[in-house]
């Protein structure tokens, strides 16, 4: 069977603010081959100053009807970064194992409240982690990331209006933590001509 492969690329140029003095040349390709999408970030520091950077991408997984609650969920990963109650900032990372938060081998969701960054991704021989979603057509929404996506951030929408919540699950792949921009040990380092390529897709089956 021949697929079709269509290629959009997007660019912008930040340039530097007040509380980030940085010039960077921001690339997005997308591609699509058949049903597999690929979505590659790629940033430049432009200016003269080492650049401090992290990226992220915030697609949903939605199989078109029904509840992420009846829906099977897999993500290869061996830790979940904790959050406060009053701000939802990070509180560091916790082993998933014997938690509810343990999503290694595929099960479903049920009504767990998903609005946590998971990180220790078990990448295959592929170089990827995946996260799973599975109806119960036996359909699978399914995105990857590769090394350079340490965390995934899950998010079901517990607290959007009653007819939009968890209709559908954010898998958002990201370079970085929540709220790195509060430790620089957490952000990627861009020395002036410095490039860095983040890729992650998708697929639905």
């Amino acid at each position: 069977m021949r697929t079709s492969t269509a290629t959009v690329a997007m660019g912008v140029r930040p340039h530097p603010m007040e509380g980030h003095p940085f010039l960077l040349d921001v690339e997005v390709d997308r591609s699509l081959d058949g049903d597999r999408l690929t979505v590659t970030t790629t940033a430049t520091n432009a200016g003269v100053l080492a650049c401090a950077y992290g990226a992220g991408q915030h697609p949903y997984l939605s199989l078109g009807v029904g509840l992420v609650d009846q829906c099977t969920l897999q993500l290869e990963a061996g830790a979940r970064i904790g959050s406060d109650d009053e701000r939802h900032l990070p509180t560091g990372a916790e082993a998933v194992d014997r938690t509810t938060y343990d999503f290694r081998e595929s099960r479903l969701s049920g009504p767990t409240a998903l609005d946590f960054a998971f990180t220790d991704l078990i990448c295959g021989a592929t170089g990827r982690a995946w996260a799973r979603l599975g109806g119960t057509d036996g359909g699978q929404a399914k995105l990857w990331a590769d090394e350079s996506y340490p965390t995934i951030e899950f998010y079901a929408g517990n607290t959007l209006a009653p007819e939009r919540r968890r209709s559908g699950l954010g898998a958002e792949p990201m370079a970085c933590p929540p709220n790195a921009a509060a430790s620089v040990d957490a952000l990627t380092r861009l020395e002036p001509g410095q490039s860095v390529s983040t890729p992650s897709g998708a697929r639905l089956t």
